[in-house]
């Protein structure tokens, strides 16, 4: 028997026996290949401590997002490469470490230029090659050309009102989601508290703003800039989900496979409960947004189940950092309420309660309902997985911290998982890497918003660097360094290779961009010295 005629016999059974599983089974094969639907949810500024099954011990209730966790694969050490915004999502949708782009800190404003060039390769262009139908919905982040009344008048500052002014909402954006990959997009540019505030569709925005609104209050505030009429501050997060949840129904009675990257503006401030939620958690305004993020992630998964697609989809769900002391994080300390689990620090920082996040996956036919990992990944591994899951091999120049976790989800303790180590980033640009127990931190501080934070007084004082031992110390509480010279040694090299080779995938060195965002002075090696 013809060996192609037997292997598309074998896909075609494979897809029958699947389909006899029930309603909730299409499959689509394409390409002699079985294509699995991808959906992946990134919520904003979520805790470790956030989602129940991660925390036993909070007290928010999130049954939904549980049970993405209980019906599929519970990664306990997953990561960010940032402890931010911005360089995160650059991460994810490029498979590259943020510190390689031109943004060496800090994150963009709603009026940043693009960050990602149209001709580096993304999730949503390598699926896109591969048949996929791809929307973005939610939360840009990544900059987009806004169209100027007069180019020669931007200021380039990202928060001068006379910016938001020589912005023609009339005209359609440049460098956007759509020049990415996206064959649909809508969604605003930058945090929700970020002025402009409006939507853009498939790179053009959807109404001129008439207005300028501003908030003061305590959770729900936002910066005071231009907005239009059909931007409800109240109704984003609900109008994210009610255009994915269509976008499902829709793309599901389709021959296509779909990549739907929802990418929520919650529950980062503005913290804005609807009525129906407000006071539902006992907690305060940050753990009501919680509950109401959970329920539409039920109403999601009642849709992927409903439209006969759940067995052959893939539902990534995890945050972008850890929370924000924007949520007063000692408020719900004093209620009980850890937001980020057992972890130390938060959102900007370099330590682990700052990139330490929930991340679980769904994909009833191929993962065990209820699997735990204790791989360390990293949310810059989704381009590789992706690539390895539609049979795709990348080139040098493509996702260079990028690693295919396709084995873990097959097996929680699959050894084919080949992360030899993982970069962490603050938001003031500090290093630190991971590598199986240890943890060094190149700065003697936070690199954030809390203590030791960077030039407080008497910093000078602490060792130079931090070296932690997580298995022991999971809480970052005892700093070794200088008590391992050895293991030091070896993460002070690893880490220069890192940045010296513009990867840490295997393959030919890549250069790094040079600097076009944060501290004007950033010089990549300076910190490290000349002891290694």
């Amino acid at each position: 028997m013809n060996s192609r005629f037997l292997s598309y016999l074998i896909l075609v059974i494979m897809a029958g026996s699947l389909s006899s599983c029930g309603a909730t089974s299409k499959t689509k094969v394409k390409k002699g290949k079985i294509m699995p639907n991808i959906i992946y949810v990134l919520a904003d500024d979520l805790g470790y401590g956030d989602i129940a099954i991660y925390n036993p011990d909070g007290k928010i209730k999130t049954p939904n997002l549980d049970a993405i966790a209980k019906q599929g694969m519970r990664f306990t050490d997953a990561h960010t490469s940032s402890a931010v915004c911005t360089p995160t999502r650059y991460g994810i949708i490029t498979g590259r470490y943020n510190w390689r782009s031109p943004l060496k800190s800090s994150v963009l404003t709603g009026n940043s230029k693009a960050l990602i060039p149209n001709n580096r390769t993304t999730v949503a262009s390598l699926l896109l090659k591969e048949g996929y139908e791809t929307a973005f919905i939610g939360k840009w982040h990544l900059g987009w050309d806004w169209a100027l009344k007069d180019p020669k008048a931007i200021s380039g500052e990202g928060w001068n009102p006379n910016d938001f002014e020589n912005i023609n909402f009339s005209k359609a954006v440049k460098n956007s989601p759509k020049d990415l990959g996206f064959t649909y997009s809508y969604g605003h540019s930058g945090s929700l508290d970020m002025a402009p505030y409006v939507y853009v569709e498939n790179g053009m925005p959807t109404m001129v703003p008439d207005t300028v609104t501003e908030s003061k209050d305590k959770y729900g505030w936002w910066r005071k800039g231009p907005t239009a009429r059909d931007f409800d501050f109240e109704d984003v997060t609900p109008n994210f989900f009610r255009r994915s949840i269509d976008y499902v129904k829709e793309k599901s009675k389709n021959e296509n496979p779909f990549f739907l990257y929802l990418a929520l503006p919650s529950p980062h401030t503005p913290i804005l409960p609807t009525e129906e939620w407000a006071g539902k958690s006992n907690l305060n305004p940050y753990g009501d947004f919680m509950m109401l993020i959970d329920a539409y992630m039920g109403q999601l998964a009642d849709a992927i189940k409903e439209s006969g697609i759940e067995n052959n989809t893939i539902v990534i769900f995890t945050s972008d950092n850890g929370c924000s002391p924007a949520a007063d994080i000692n408020e719900m300390l004093a209620k009980g309420h850890s937001p980020n689990g057992i972890y130390r620090g938060h959102k900007a920082d370099i330590f682990e309660g700052g990139h330490r996040v929930p991340f679980m996956v769904k994909w009833p036919s191929k993962i065990k309902a209820g699997s735990v990992s204790d791989k360390t990944i990293c949310t810059t591994d989704l381009l590789a997985t992706c690539a390895d899951i539609v049979g795709v091999d990348l080139m040098d120049n493509e996702a260079e911290d990028s690693f295919s976790i396709l084995p873990v989800l097959y097996d929680s303790n699959s050894e084919a998982y080949r992360r030899e180590a993982t970069v962490h980033h603050s938001i003031n640009g500090n290093f630190a890497i991971r590598k199986e127990n240890w943890k060094m931190i190149f700065s003697p501080d936070s690199g954030g918003w809390s203590d030791p934070k960077p030039n407080s007084e008497n910093i000078g004082e602490l060792p130079k660097f931090q070296l932690y031992d997580l298995a022991n110390d999971p809480s970052e509480s005892t700093n070794l360094y200088g008590q391992f010279q050895e293991v030091e040694k070896e993460l002070t090299q690893l880490m220069v290779a890192y940045i010296k080779n513009g990867r840490s995938t295997p393959g030919k060195n890549q250069e790094n961009d040079p600097e076009g965002y944060g501290s004007k002075n950033w010089k990549q090696l300076e910190v490290f010295g000349d002891e290694y």
